[in-house]
C-alpha cells in the first residue's frame, strides 16, 4: 500500500465540498494513486501526472462520474469502455461509472489502463489532431464561397464539427450536380449559423 504522503491536500479539500460522487470519487483517487501519480487540482478536478504530463482527470456529472484520460484516444480498450465524449472531442476518452460498486469490480482494468497510459506518456506518444484544414472543402463549395462571400463567413463561424458533417456531406456525392445541389439546399441553413442536423 502506499503512503498518504502522495495525497494532495487540495484533493483532500476538494473531496472535503463533494456530495454527490464522494465515496466514488474517493475510490477512484486510491486506485490512481496505487499506479503511483502525482496529484493536484486542474481545471477545478483532481488531476494526475506522471512527470508533469496529464494522465487522468477524475470528474462527476449529473448522470455519471468519470476518469478521463488525457490520451485516451492512444490507449488500445481492450474492453471498449473508453468513451468519446462528444465528435469534437479528440484526444480525451472517459470511462464512466454510475456507483462505487463497478469501480471496485473494474479495478484491475483501470490500473491496466492508467498504466498503460503512462506508457504512452513516458514513449513521448501524441494524439494526431485533425484540423479542420485536412478536410478538403469541395470545389462547388469553393465557388459558392467566391460568388457570396457572406456564406464563406457564416461557415467558417460554425463550430468544427459542423464545418466537418457539412463537408463530409457535400463530398460524398459522387456527381458534381448532386453537390451543388446539396449545398444549394443547405445555404440559407448555414447563414443561419446552423448545423446540418439542427
Amino acid at each position: 500500500m502506499m503512503t498518504n504522503s502522495s495525497k494532495n491536500r487540495k484533493v483532500d479539500g476538494f473531496l472535503k465540498k463533494t456530495k454527490k460522487w464522494k465515496e466514488e470519487f474517493e475510490t477512484l483517487r486510491n486506485i490512481v494513486l496505487d499506479c503511483e501519480l502525482t496529484e493536484d487540482i486542474k481545471w477545478m478536478h483532481p488531476c494526475y501526472m506522471y512527470d508533469n504530463k496529464n494522465i487522468v482527470l477524475i470528474h462527476g456529472f449529473k448522470e455519471y462520474c468519470a476518469l478521463l484520460f488525457h490520451k485516451g484516444a492512444l490507449l488500445k480498450d481492450p474492453h471498449g469502455i473508453l468513451i468519446q465524449q462528444t465528435e469534437n472531442v479528440q484526444a480525451a476518452r472517459q470511462i464512466r461509472f454510475t456507483n462505487v460498486q463497478e469501480i471496485v469490480e473494474m479495478e484491475p482494468i483501470l490500473k491496466a489502463y492508467i498504466n498503460e497510459a503512462i506508457e504512452v506518456e513516458k514513449a513521448g506518444l501524441e494524439v494526431n489532431l485533425k484540423k479542420n484544414t485536412d478536410y478538403i472543402i469541395p470545389e462547388e463549395l469553393q465557388s459558392k464561397f467566391a460568388e457570396m462571400p457572406a456564406l464563406k463567413t457564416a461557415f467558417e463561424a460554425l463550430t468544427p464539427g459542423r464545418q466537418r458533417a457539412y463537408i463530409l456531406y457535400f463530398s460524398q456525392a459522387k456527381q458534381s450536380k448532386t453537390r451543388q445541389s446539396r449545398i444549394e439546399k443547405y445555404t440559407q441553413q448555414i447563414l443561419d449559423g446552423k448545423g446540418l442536423n439542427d
